[in-house]
């Protein structure tokens, strides 16, 4: 069969070794790399209806992939007012002053990416914002996603005016009188006014996330690891792989809250598998805490607040039980968890699952594949705690432009200083990681960071402020190398999803999901790279991105 595609005059850079291959070409068919040669042969297998494609000396790496991002929710997040940029409070009030000058009569005013660090000591309530949000339903979403700031008039129109109770750790959080001081931690808390306010249109809904998709395509990303399947998020990817519209490969991973009885979690295992083309449903996201900038991790020392004590989970041997199941029904899990008690309890359940095993010795198939968990963001832990990843097998999946943007060196922001010194000194320990023989993966969590994956792995690098490279970095021994962040978006990623067999390398046989660079990442300083262009990406031999030059 004529190949599909044909890519010449390329450098083959294999993620394992870190070395070119010594083949400048690669031929695809049916969505597979089916041979690798020199420009000459490759142009010989090509016909009228191949696509060739000279890339003047251009880096081919396997696909980059993103090992946590939520497209669906950061469609819908991003479409409003961006407030990243703002360092203080006075940004703050010109965006939101901005904003409300530009809306209609009666409409409600949607923000996103407030960073708690811009209140300083001041509480995180709606009053520090004055005046300019007075008569306006307004909800501004903190860059952790699981805490929203509401105008009162949002609240009012919500109908919430005091605390209420909910069945996972989630607050409406009052003042000493039992009033609402706008902060809501956890969805089930945003929920009680998100519901209020006026929806997109399900057609508006598909053209964002069809928009960011194509964003993320151009960006060099051929794949992500999705950590949510809520809503009618599975509907809207079927739409876009029929419509060949969907330009990433999505494996997706539906959430299991606090209070999912038998018949819950028997659903969830019974929807394992369905899928597309490009996108399948596999695997369990679960929460073991919130964030530590809110107050809602779980750590073993109370925060400098006395927050932080409780699991997300009101019964943590509850989460364990469901963790259990769902192993012996060989489904693997994703555990979001920041906080050193949360890891901690997450990583004993593991432990307690593998003991129980799959099934009963009868039960079990020949050749059966041993589960693969994963712990997303780890965000401090101690030692005992990272040497225990590698020995249970579990991924560490970790998002550094968390630790780039959302702390400092110096330990004066909201993170760090919640936590106090001895656990902000332990922050993102990707390298210790790495080092202790963990399988680390790397992503974005977007729409809580960028997506670009080169941007993602030269945080991993640099661990500097996107925002001022200039400033020291956060923990400059727990970097990666040039060579170990590319890997974290490849080979790792293949290896977190069992498609080592099939992924993450330049090998025939492999899926032609390419991302082709201007440069050698690797030997791209880590500051440059994010600008590093993306010439060209191919996914499943079909070219979702490609330069106008190229």
């Amino acid at each position: 069969m004529r190949p599909r595609l044909v890519l010449l005059s390329a450098r083959l850079l294999d993620p394992g070794t870190g070395a070119f291959l010594p083949h400048t070409a690669l031929a695809v068919s049916e969505g597979r790399i089916a041979a690798l040669g020199d420009d000459r042969d490759m142009r010989a297998l090509a016909d009228s209806a191949t696509t060739v494609i000279d890339l003047k000396g251009a880096v081919v790496t396997p696909g980059l992939v993103d090992g946590h991002v939520h497209p669906v929710h950061g469609a819908e997040l991003t479409h409003g007012l961006d407030l990243s940029g703002c360092t203080d409070l006075h940004q703050v009030r010109e965006a939101l002053a901005r904003g409300v000058r530009d809306l209609a009569p009666g409409a409600w005013l949607h923000g996103w990416g407030l960073d708690p660090n811009v209140f300083g000591d001041r509480p995180v309530e709606s009053a520090a914002l004055g005046p300019v949000l007075d008569g306006v339903p307004a909800l501004l979403q903190l860059f952790d996603a699981h805490s929203t700031l509401a105008s009162p008039r949002a609240l009012e129109l919500a109908g919430v005016d005091g605390p209420r109770s909910f069945d996972q750790a989630a607050e409406v959080v009052c003042d000493a009188a039992g009033r609402p001081t706008g902060l809501l931690l956890e969805d089930a808390a945003c929920e009680l006014v998100e519901r209020a306010a006026p929806r997109p249109t399900r057609a508006e809904r598909r053209a964002r996330l069809a928009n960011a998709l194509r964003g993320m395509a151009a960006a060099g990303l051929t794949g992500g690891h999705v950590m949510d399947a809520n809503g009618d998020s599975l509907d809207l990817y079927a739409e876009l792989d029929a419509a060949g519209e969907l330009p990433l490969r999505l494996r997706i991973a539906p959430w299991c809250q606090p209070g999912t009885g038998a018949d819950g979690v028997r659903e969830l295992i019974e929807q394992q598998g369905a899928g597309g083309r490009l996108w399948r449903t596999a695997g369990v996201k679960l929460f073991m805490d919130g964030t530590i900038d809110n107050g809602t991790a779980w750590l073993e020392r109370p925060d400098c607040h006395g927050e932080s004590t409780h699991a997300f989970w009101p019964d943590p041997e509850a989460y364990t039980a469901v963790v259990t199941e769902l192993h012996r029904a060989g489904v693997p899990t994703a555990t979001h968890a920041i906080g050193d008690a949360a890891v901690r309890h997450a990583l004993d359940s593991v432990a307690k699952a593998r003991a129980a095993g799959r099934r009963t010795a009868g039960e079990r198939t020949a050749g059966e594949k041993e589960v693969r968990h994963r712990i997303e963001h780890i965000e401090t832990v101690p030692d005992d705690t990272v040497r225990r990843f590698a020995g249970l097998g579990v991924v560490a999946s970790m998002q550094p432009t968390h630790c780039c943007d959302f702390t400092r060196a110096d330990h004066t922001d909201n993170w760090s200083r919640r936590l106090g010194e001895e656990r902000a000194a332990r922050a993102w320990r990707c390298r210790d990681l790495w080092d202790a023989g963990a399988t680390v993966v790397l992503g974005s969590d977007w729409p809580i960071a960028p997506y670009p994956p080169l941007g993602v792995m030269a945080g991993a690098r640099h661990r500097r402020p996107s925002r001022d490279l200039t400033q020291p970095p956060h923990g400059p021994e727990q970097a990666l190398t040039a060579l170990e962040a590319l890997r974290a978006v490849t080979v790792n990623a293949a290896v977190a999803a069992r498609e080592e067999d099939r992924a993450g390398r330049l090998a025939v046989g492999h899926r032609a999901d390419l991302t082709v660079l201007a440069d050698d990442p690797l030997t791209t300083p880590a500051t440059d790279l994010p600008d590093l262009p993306v010439r060209l990406t191919v996914l499943d031999g079909r070219v979702t991105h490609r330069d106008p030059g190229l």
